[in-house]
């Protein structure tokens, strides 16, 4: 006989719950929110697209619906906010504290990993997961995928097969966009087609050899909970029934995965709102599909559609530049971005004689800005590719400019924190043969294949820390039974996270020191600044749960201003910056062949993704933009050759922008940040004859 639930709400009087639209005051709404905003935080029933273009308050609108939900008599727990980054989630809760109470701490949500990982971690013994199963970070996971590659011999064949990283790769291009292996070998490593069987039935291994050690990749979080509401009806109706109010931000970045279960975490009140803009849909490489945003009004009939165009952040000069560049996209929800801010400079383009002048004129205006008072941690470069800016941090650092660069190395890939981290994940879980691997390989003498017999036993043992009793040489046994003992008295959990980390500490700093001599103490100084970040963790659990989910970057741990009264600049990837401002923005070498990347010119949907790019880029300034680009270009081994500027940037309305001249006039020695710079740069309206360079065939 077949049984299906019937959802019966709460009439009593609890300041309305079932309909949240009497139960808060308006006029504080109204008085905060322009009348975009007030009409998507008080839409409150069936599915709502938010558009919101740059800098239009997006946050403020999503934290001024999360206090409107809750004001209005909605419970918290039945409110879930999805977000990409731990950081997004908390500062939204945080505001919407401010504006309600401490009921929104009772939210549910975070990224989608995260959520993922909290109800499978919930439900695990119901849908036949281990209950103690470690999430692998991309470096972990990679190192699985070559602990199959090599028992399955793929390592010893005549021809090259792919390596790990181009296995990670393919495998979760594969899910993430749901295309056949060997479509996704075809479109990004033709050279590999012929191994497109072979990866397949690699990936089927994979899967098992996981399933197998109680281990989940990042993908699995979500196909897996995917999967749970295909598998397990009842169970998944279950968890849509909690989910009264769904709310996702940045919609624009989700896969094709995520979408499903924003579908799914919706189904049964049918009460989801979206926010995001499709003209920052950057991350394809990623797996993200624009399409998503495009194709919601579709997905969820009777969608509601509201766009949000008043821009906050930006001055209409720099609003009206990116408008234009933005509607050459092919594809789009076509919006306008205005700003009541006063008039301010043009937006300028600097076509520089060569990189070394690029880098110059950056330096120097950087020091000028400063003097007019402009703080340096308002200042920013961006750049395609993190290599584009080598040179110029070398002129930085001539200059005495502080910096800080992002878009680098994350706390986790560190080598010596994989390490310190992987003997707390055996603590947690003893099947963890990637930490096992790389634990047992610290100890003097050990190698792969000592490492690999070990782990054998391990995995058919019933007392896997036991590992003191492992039949091997005599030059072993103290060491191993040292590091079993270890393992095995900081699993019964009876001390606490800083105190099982602190032990780790001491045991792990001798070989530390033995495998890292050259920058030991570099590298002690991160771990104690490691111990500092744990110290901020109530489990093991959560920690490595965390870290896994949503790294720390290595440069936020590092960094430190120069002077205790001063921030440094940025410097960051434009992939890195999106969400960021900074009053003044230089964006370097626009050229053709990086910014549209070269690979992206002979596809029409790749080359929109790069003008959103540009986009991105160009609305992270508030008050002054720079875009730059040297006309002759060096190139180790060749000689030196005309570069071709950004097609992006031809035909622009000469209204849009102005030109900067560069002027050179001898002086001493360079300006420092302890000195005045003076003025060294000249403007020109655009279209203006450049007299210095012969640039009469450039585009502006």
């Amino acid at each position: 006989m077949n049984t299906r639930k019937f959802v019966l709400y709460d009439d009593s009087d609890d300041g309305g719950k079932d309909s949240p639209a009497h139960g808060a005051s308006l006029e504080k709404y109204q008085s905060e929110l322009n009348s975009a905003q007030f009409e998507a935080v008080t839409t409150t029933d069936g599915a709502l697209l938010v558009v919101a273009g740059a800098g239009t308050g997006k946050t403020k609108t999503l934290t001024y619906r999360v206090g409107y939900l809750i004001e209005s008599g909605v419970p918290a727990s039945d409110i879930l906010l999805l977000t990409f980054t731990r950081r997004a989630a908390q500062e939204m809760l945080a505001r919407a504290a401010a504006i309600c109470d401490s009921r929104c701490s009772q939210i549910q949500g975070g990224t989608f990993h995260a959520f993922a990982h909290k109800l499978l971690r919930l439900h695990a013994s119901q849908i036949g997961l281990a209950e103690n199963f470690t999430v692998l970070d991309q470096a972990d996971a990679e190192e699985t995928l070559d602990i199959v590659r090599t028992a399955l011999g793929f390592n010893k064949k005549e021809k090259r097969f792919p390596k790990k990283r181009t296995l990670a790769t393919v495998i979760s291009t594969s899910r993430n966009k749901q295309l056949p292996i060997e479509l996704v070998v075809e479109a990004q490593y033709p050279h590999f087609l012929s191994f497109a069987e072979e990866i397949e039935f690699l990936a089927k291994k994979y899967r098992e050899y996981k399933r197998a050690n109680a281990l989940l990749d990042f993908d699995d979080l979500l196909t897996e909970l995917r999967d749970l509401f295909l598998n397990f009806p009842e169970l998944g109706h279950q968890i849509s029934s909690s989910l009264r109010y769904v709310m996702v931000d940045e919609y624009q970045d989700t896969n094709l995965v995520q979408a499903e279960l924003v579908a799914h975490f919706s189904a049964v009140h049918k009460n989801v709102m979206a926010v995001g803009d499709d003209a920052q849909s950057i991350y394809a490489f990623r797996g993200a599909n624009y399409r998503n945003i495009l194709d919601f009004p579709n997905q969820f009939p009777e969608c509601k559609l509201i766009k949000l165009e008043e821009n906050y952040r930006s001055t209409p000069e720099i609003l009206s530049l990116t408008n234009f560049v933005i509607n050459r996209a092919k594809e789009k929800f076509t919006k306008t971005l205005f700003s009541r801010k006063p008039e301010g400079e043009l937006p300028a383009i600097v076509s520089a004689p060569d990189e070394r002048f690029q880098t110059r004129f950056i330096a120097q205006r950087i020091l000028e800005l400063r003097e007019e008072g402009v703080p340096l941690r308002e200042i920013a470069v961006l750049m395609r590719n993190g290599r584009d800016s080598y040179a110029l941090e070398l002129e930085l650092r001539k200059r005495n400019i502080p910096f800080v660069k992002f878009g680098g190395q994350k706390v986790v890939e560190a080598a010596h924190i994989k390490d310190f981290l992987a003997y707390l994940k055996l603590i947690y879980n003893p099947r963890d043969v990637i930490s096992w691997n790389r634990v047992l390989q610290l100890l003097e003498g050990v190698g792969p294949k000592t490492a690999k017999q070990v782990i054998e036993w391990v995995k058919d043992s019933g007392s896997p820390y036991e590992i003191g009793g492992v039949k091997m040489s005599a030059k072993y046994a103290a060491s191993l039974k040292n590091l079993g003992d270890l393992l095995g008295s900081l699993s019964s959990g009876k001390k606490s996270l800083g105190e099982t980390a602190a032990a780790v500490m001491n045991y792990y700093l001798p070989l530390m020191h033995e495998k890292y001599y050259e920058d030991f103490p570099k590298r002690e100084k991160d771990l104690e600044n490691f111990l500092n970040i744990i110290a901020n963790y109530q489990n093991l659990e959560t920690l490595l749960a965390e870290l896994a989910l949503d790294p720390i970057e290595l440069t936020a741990i590092e960094t430190e201003p120069a002077k205790p009264d001063e921030q440094p600049m940025t410097l960051s990837t434009i992939h890195s910056a999106k969400g960021l401002e900074w009053r003044t923005v230089f964006l370097i070498n626009m050229l053709d062949g990086v910014l549209p990347s070269k690979y992206a010119v002979d596809d029409a949907a790749s080359l929109d993704e790069e003008l959103r790019l540009l986009y991105v880029a160009m609305t992270r300034a508030k008050s002054l933009l720079y875009v730059c680009y040297p006309i002759v270009c060096t190139q180790r081994g060749f000689e030196d050759y005309m570069s071709n500027p950004s097609r992006f940037l031809q035909k622009l309305p000469d209204a849009l922008y102005e030109r900067i001249l560069l002027v050179q006039e001898k002086r001493k020695s360079p300006p420092q940040l302890s000195g005045k710079a003076k003025p060294q740069l000249q403007k020109k309206a655009s279209g203006g004859k450049n007299e210095n360079f012969n640039d009469d065939n450039l585009p502006f």
